[in-house]
């Protein structure tokens, strides 16, 4: 069980150095991130994108761009498909969002020439060290998919299990959120919770624990689980939240950070190779430890 990112962040330096493709690198915290990335001996990074802005971003931060291999390129739009196009490639690991709308990264990203394409359902996973919480936190999906049905929720599982086992979390326990414990006709997150609960009894869903409805608060508490009754074995020990759409992953996901002081990763899977996307307005904390995350899956291969 891994309890914290200290413990994240000790699994990424221990591992093989990664190369990471920085699409549009002209972004403050984001060159900030990828060189302390690179002075922990995580990652080896290629910069892609103005040259001129990210030596004047390098200078204000004490960056020596000596150690990095820079293409300049003007255009954001071209930026982002060369930084794919070196993944794809092989000439790099993973890549990372720099400074650029998320629409215009994935539409290079599902580009059918130049693109990572892995033939599944593109997901995001965001990782959480919660002060309250015991152990860390997986949320799935509050930034891709927008109201997943069925067959899209067993995927967004199967991408989060991924990133638990890269962890070394192999049998994690998923929680389906929904508003009530119970199945009620009336409202489809219970229906797809009980659903895929069977599903995981009968071996469709693999290398987890599926177990709702479940509302969060028995997810998270076995207290709470106890004072309604409920029997679970993932009752307080939930390891995967799965929201059931992403509203509800957006506003949990601020939640955490905001009013929980939450530490926070996030990585789409998906594609051939992680992709580190995190919010706009999250620190260069937040983006070194999604780099830390996107280095461990991308060991995988």
């Amino acid at each position: 069980m891994m309890k914290d990112f200290d413990a994240m962040m000790k699994m990424a330096k221990s591992g093989r150095k990664m190369r990471l493709s920085v699409a549009a690198a002209e972004d403050d915290e984001v060159l900030i991130a990828v060189d302390e990335g690179r002075k922990l001996g995580i990652i080896e990074a290629t910069l892609v994108g103005d040259k001129s802005k990210i030596e004047k971003i390098a200078r204000a931060a004490s960056i020596d761009l000596n150690c990095y291999e820079i293409v300049d390129v003007k255009s954001k739009l071209e930026a982002v498909r060369t930084a794919v196009s070196l993944v794809s490639s092989g000439k790099a690991d993973f890549l990372m969002k720099g400074q650029v709308p998320t629409a215009d990264l994935l539409r290079a990203v599902l580009d059918k020439e130049i693109g990572l394409r892995g033939g599944g359902l593109l997901s995001h996973v965001m990782v959480y060290s919660v002060p309250t919480y015991h152990k860390l936190l997986f949320l799935t999906d509050g930034g891709m998919v927008t109201n997943p049905d069925l067959t899209q929720k067993v995927q967004i599982i199967n991408n989060a299990v991924k990133v638990t086992k890269a962890l070394g979390i192999n049998s994690p326990r998923v929680a389906p959120l929904c508003a009530v414990e119970v199945v009620n006709p009336d409202m489809q997150a219970t229906l797809d919770a009980a659903a895929l609960t069977k599903m995981c009894e009968r071996g469709q869903i693999r290398d987890c624990i599926i177990d709702g409805p479940l509302a969060l608060d028995n997810a998270v508490s076995k207290e709470a689980a106890k004072r309604k009754g409920i029997d679970s074995p993932v009752a307080g020990e939930a390891d995967i939240l799965l929201v059931p759409n992403i509203e509800a992953g957006n506003l949990l996901g601020k939640s955490l950070t905001y009013f929980a002081m939450a530490k926070s990763a996030g990585v789409i899977m998906g594609a051939k190779c992680p992709i580190v996307l995190v919010s706009r307005a999250d620190t260069h904390e937040s983006k070194l430890y999604s780099i830390a995350l996107g280095s461990i899956v991308a060991n995988l291969k």
